[in-house]
């Protein structure tokens, strides 16, 4: 759109992700759950991290990570979340910056510290997040710059920040900025602890007309609809958002709109390394192709370009040029 500064801006979790190898025996002495993902304190993050091997350290979070996949294919991206004034906080900062995404949002005291995810990859590419929220669930209203808002496309919003009571009260009222400005509104339901916690809450928001892109996963979608097939849980969603894009892993994507289903297949892979940031990395080339204009089964493509390239490697940021991936697949 001509009148707009930025395609999307994102408010989610700013999280410092540490990604390392690990193996089977490391996660049981750990006592932890293969390919789970679990809220830790902040001594558990330190004892963790301690024990854990070297890993590498990034910018991350879920909307993080879909804004920098964003600024990767060349779309202007802006991002809305709290670090500490720490260590892991500059390391945010910089990071998502050094990505081409703007960052504004004021840090926050020393403590709590700024939000990690501790990521032990296996060899089957099984990720175990053990994550620590800390400074992240302190954004609040005061924290949402309402101008950047009413100058982006898209409100870009992920269901993890949805727990904590004050950042769930900012993220009310961007959705309120934006559609007063007449800019879409996306939301990523993101877990299915997220949708099992706040089922209530997601479904208001999309039965009352707040949400125009909706994105889920084909489990957190059935467990949205409490139903239980991929079809039962598309039938309930079709017309309750402009545009419902829902994933299926190895078996591709549907995107519901206007009273038509588009249907792509899963890109191949020649092997599956780690899938932190598949769904997010998906996200950001739909939004994309949307924003350029593209149709939707060119834009759910993008999106499969881009989950299939962040797979393929280890980390949830692109290792190699995401727009020369579309332009040889898409011409």
């Amino acid at each position: 759109m001509s009148d707009t500064r930025f395609d999307v801006v994102a408010i989610g979790n700013a999280i410092v992700d540490v990604i390392a190898r690990a193996d089977d025996a490391f996660l049981e002495s750990e006592g932890l759950t293969k390919g789970s993902m679990r809220l830790i304190d902040a001594a558990e993050a330190t004892q963790l991290y301690d024990r854990m091997g070297s890993g590498q350290e990034t910018s991350g979070g879920s909307a993080a990570n879909t804004v920098a996949g964003i600024a990767a294919l060349g779309g202007k991206a802006s991002f809305i979340g709290r670090v500490a004034n720490d260590q892991l906080g500059q390391v945010f900062k910089h990071d998502i910056r050094a990505l081409g995404v703007s960052y504004e949002t004021p840090s926050g005291p020393i403590d709590p510290p700024t939000a990690r995810c501790l990521i032990l990859v296996t060899e089957d590419a099984q990720r175990t997040m053990n994550t620590f929220l800390g400074a992240s669930q302190n954004l609040a209203s005061a924290d949402i710059e309402e101008d950047i808002i009413r100058s982006s496309a898209i409100l870009y919003l992920e269901g993890y920040l949805w727990d904590p009571e004050v950042p769930r009260a900012a993220m009310r009222n961007a959705i309120d900025v934006a559609r007063a400005a007449g800019r879409k509104v996306a939301f990523t339901l993101s877990d299915g602890f997220c949708v099992d916690r706040h089922r209530g809450d997601f479904r208001a928001l999309i039965e009352g007309g707040q949400i125009d892109i909706l994105f889920a996963n084909e489990d957190e979608a059935m467990s949205l609809t409490q139903t239980d097939s991929f079809e039962d849980a598309a039938n309930w969603l079709e017309g309750k958002a402009e545009t419902v894009v829902l994933t299926r892993s190895e078996k591709g994507a549907t995107a519901l709109r206007g009273g038509e289903r588009f249907t792509i297949s899963a890109e191949p892979v020649d092997e599956v390394v780690d899938t932190t940031g598949a769904g997010d990395l998906f996200a950001a080339g739909v939004l994309v192709g949307m924003a350029q204009g593209k149709s939707m089964t060119e834009s759910l493509t993008m999106g499969a370009i881009c989950a299939a390239e962040v797979i393929s490697h280890y980390g949830a940021r692109p290792a190699t040029d995401l727009k020369e991936l579309i332009a040889q697949r898409l011409g």
